[in-house]
Order: structure tokens, then sequence, then C-alpha cells
């Protein structure tokens, strides 16, 4: 049901972490992959007790779950809000439906990730909302090309187009180095943590798809050296 956890992020953030979830094994493993990136982490299996800590503790994030027994974490997150509106949340949840989305966000929760998840992803929306508490960019832009990190959207100009997971990461790539021809084999590190080319057109499919979306300009291949993204 998730992926496993990679090497240790080369950007994590400092950040005091609380998780809210009911089933033992996904808490313990997103404790250890929040530890592993340095965050300080405390951890509730029960409503409750995580609603509690939370009101306690000064965190940067909560991690919630919403089906849980006795208090579930819809009630957790309206408390909470309540009496901490700046509070950042992050809801995990395997309901994922878009009204189910829209209602939490509306009732104060500041991200939602649905379940099964990847701990990239859920590192990755963590750093985001962290980012924000810190004053970080939230945002990457290169000319009309426009990428928020935290929505996971790209605009080049005609509208936000949402972006699957691996399609951000390996956007956030290209324009991190903006201007600059960027390798297949980093790509493939960074994206897909593939160490060595296994011969894989992987980063080529995906450069397909981001074209696709945003307009077959946004990625100029420069043929046997890699990708860049183009500033005109």
């Amino acid at each position: 049901m998730l992926a496993g956890a990679n090497q240790p992020s080369r950007t994590a953030l400092p950040g005091k972490i609380l998780v809210v979830d009911d089933e033992q094994r996904i808490l313990r493993f997103l404790v250890r992959g929040l530890q592993a990136e340095g965050f300080a982490v405390d951890a509730a299996d029960n409503g409750a007790d995580g609603l509690h800590k939370a009101l306690e503790g000064g965190y940067d994030l909560v991690i919630l779950d919403l089906l849980m027994p006795g208090m579930d974490g819809a009630s957790v997150l309206r408390q909470l809000v309540a009496r901490r509106p700046a509070q950042a949340v992050l809801v995990l949840s395997c309901l994922n439906a878009t009204a189910t989305k829209v209602r939490l966000l509306e009732a104060g929760a500041e991200d939602y990730l649905a379940k099964p998840f990847s701990l990239d992803e859920l590192l990755a929306r963590v750093r985001a909302r962290l980012r924000v508490a810190t004053g970080r960019a939230t945002s990457l832009v290169a000319g009309r090309l426009r990428l928020d990190l935290i929505r996971r959207e790209a605009d080049s100009g005609s509208g936000p187009v949402a972006l699957a997971d691996r399609e951000f990461l390996l956007l956030r790539e290209l324009m991190q180095h903006t201007g600059t021809t960027v390798s297949k084999q980093r790509l493939l590190s960074a994206v897909w943590k593939y160490h060595f080319d296994p011969g894989s057109n992987v980063v080529d499919v995906y450069v397909r798809r981001l074209r696709a979306k945003l307009g077959a300009d946004t990625i100029t291949t420069m043929r046997g050296e890699g990708y860049r993204i183009v500033v005109p």
C-alpha cells in the first residue's frame, strides 16, 4: 500500500510534526520516515489523544487520519482549527472523493493526500507546508511557466494544470536548473532514484506528457545531452 522510504532528503527543513493515525503499521512507517528526514515527530493513535497533543504541543504541522474509532479526524480538525486557527493540518485518508476533499479543505485543512500514498509525495507536501511556515518560496517561475509547489500545478499561460507525481518531480528538477541542460542520468537519479541507466525511456515518456499538458516548447531537447527549460 505504501512506497518504501528512499534515502534521506537533501532538502529537509527543521520542524516539529504530530502524526495521528489509528493504524499502527502506518503510524510507525510515517514516524520512521519523517524522523529519517530530520524532523522531530510525535505520534498519537486515536483522535482524542491527537487533539490533546495538538493543542498542547506547538506543532509546525499535524498529519491527521480521518477514519478513526471514537473521535474521528474530521472532529479533531474542527476542534483544533476552532482553538488554533493558524495550525497547519495535512489530512491523510482512504476517502478520496472530491466532495470529501473539498469539505475538509473548507473546514481548515491546508492539504489532503489520499491513501495509498508514496512517502516521497508525503515528504514533498510536508516540506511545502514548512516552507510556507518559514516564509520560503512556494512556487518556481521560469518566464511564463509557473510551478505551484504546494498544489502541484503548472501554468504555462493557459491556466493551471494538475500534474501527476512524477510529472511534478521531473518539472521541478528541470525548473530548479532553468537555462541549464539536465542530463537524462541526473533526471533518472533525482526523480526515479535510478543510479545507473537501465536503458529505460521513462524520462522521454514523461517529457512528452509534460509537453502535451503545457505546450511543445516548454521543454527543449538537447540532443545527446539532456533536457532544459529555456526562458525566452
